[in-house]
């Protein structure tokens, strides 16, 4: 990936690049390359995810096999299934799920989280046995399959990652377009592209996660509640732009809540909580679940690590090739997951660590800051790191909040590179929804925690 091809977004880009750059998101990896314009998602049944597990088997939405007895005798005590969900997300199934079955969300395990504006399979586990329950399960756009019993459950990161086969629409034909198409995709897969969390992470349509994050560790609850609450949008839909609109003219919390749609229920919650607990904008942030205020602080995180990415591509500095002061992660034989060996570029090891990054054995990571972080450790992403939190007026004192210690972000780090495996264009043919325009067919696999749009950025310029 040479520094040529890796340039900041420039000014022609549309809106959804300003929203990306609130996020950090601000570099593409193949800019010396042509993409094409299509739509994204045009239909859920545009967009397949089907989950690998580690042993490389890819689950197919229709498999249902395997033995469906519970023994206590095997000492089995959680039941698997493979959860299949049409244009729902993972949160929205797993809350079904649990209400028809009368068990608490949390007893429901699974490895990761799915678009939602797809059709998607992934595993799942329930303690206990539920096996006869799920067979006669019927929930509207979820499917459960493939149920048998286990010793262990699914846990978060338990699989290597998730295949993808996306239908790409309404597309201009142009000349030698297969063919620019093909020289792209043999760029993509031997450079990879950067390895950003995604505006899902951040929030699609009011990309604001990081920032009440942010405001949360800070103990600036009303600028938290404020922002969660009061600040609206223009992605949103109209009627949550007016109604936050509204209050933050009148500041009438009972009129807000009278008026915020059924689906704003976090933000009711809260307003409900400062009726009854005026200026309390502590305990109105901590009505949240635990799960979202973990989910808050981790997108602050996230927006980090996406700053260190775009800063170091605007310094000059290339995402592929190492300088001095990078740290370069050995990855593992079986997975091709980081390993906690690791090595600082500039040294005596350095022949041999780009040796293995050629065998792709090896990748540069940037630290996920956390409590226990010692930026030292990371002497190049240390500099950036420090330049972004001066621009952005952060105190490192932050990183010394309980509550990093209590929702358990000790620190960690991650590749800043990810390369899809197998994508290749299945596909390019007259699109059946749009007269005279084409679609596109692709396929590929992303090991987990990358994200599939963020290749899909790097097609669709």
């Amino acid at each position: 990936m040479d520094e040529e091809n890796i340039t900041p977004i420039g000014s022609k880009n549309h809106s959804k690049k300003k929203i990306e750059k609130i996020v950090g998101i601000e570099v593409f990896s193949s800019s010396g390359y042509e993409g094409i314009q299509a739509r994204i998602k045009k239909r859920y049944k545009d967009f397949i995810v089907r989950e690998i597990t580690y042993s490389g088997r890819v689950l197919e939405i229709k498999e249902d096999f395997g033995p469906t007895y519970f023994s206590e005798d095997s000492k089995d005590s959680y039941t698997l299934f493979n959860l299949i969900k049409v244009n729902k997300d993972t949160f929205e199934a797993i809350r079904l799920i649990s209400k028809a079955l009368g068990i608490p969300p949390k007893s429901i395990g699974y490895a990761g989280l799915k678009d939602k504006r797809s059709i998607s399979v992934q595993m799942a586990s329930i303690r206990g046995n539920y096996v006869e329950k799920l067979k006669n399960l019927k929930l509207k756009d979820i499917y459960i399959r493939n149920i048998y019993p286990s010793k262990n459950p699914i846990k978060l990161g338990y699989n290597w990652g998730n295949q993808f086969v996306i239908t790409l629409r309404d597309i201009k034909h142009m000349p030698d377009q297969i063919k620019k198409i093909n020289t792209l995709f043999s760029y993509l897969r031997e450079h990879g592209f950067p390895n950003y969390y995604g505006l899902q992470r951040f929030g699609t349509f009011r990309p604001n996660s990081h920032i009440i994050g942010r405001f949360v560790l800070e103990s600036q609850f009303k600028k938290a509640y404020e922002e969660f609450v009061i600040k609206d949008y223009p992605t949103e839909l109209p009627q949550s732009q007016k109604v936050r609109a509204e209050l933050a003219k009148t500041g009438d919390l009972e009129k807000a809540l009278n008026s915020f749609p059924m689906g704003l229920g976090y933000e009711r919650t809260m307003i409900k909580y400062l009726l009854d607990n005026p200026g309390d904008f502590e305990g109105a942030i901590h009505q949240l679940p635990k799960y979202l205020i973990k989910l808050l602080i981790s997108s602050f995180q996230s927006y980090l690590f996406n700053k260190m990415v775009s800063l170091r591509v605007q310094q000059g500095n290339s995402l592929h090739n190492p300088v001095k002061g990078d740290v370069i992660c050995i990855l593992d034989e079986e997975n091709g997951n980081i390993t906690q060996i690791k090595h600082t570029y500039g040294g005596y090891y350095d022949d041999y660590l780009q040796e293995a990054r050629k065998l792709n054995r090896a990748k540069i990571v940037a630290p996920l800051v956390g409590y226990n972080t010692d930026l030292d450790d990371f002497p190049y992403m240390k500099t950036l790191f420090l330049e972004i939190i001066k621009n952005d007026r952060i105190s490192l004192n932050l990183f010394q909040n309980k509550l990093l210690e209590i929702y358990e972000f000790k620190g960690s780090f991650r590749p800043l590179i990810v390369k899809p495996v197998g994508l290749k264009n299945l596909e390019y043919a007259i699109d059946d929804l749009f007269p005279d325009r084409y679609k596109m067919k692709i396929e590929f696999s992303l090991q987990k925690g990358s994200y599939a749009t963020l290749l899909l950025r790097e097609i669709v310029k």
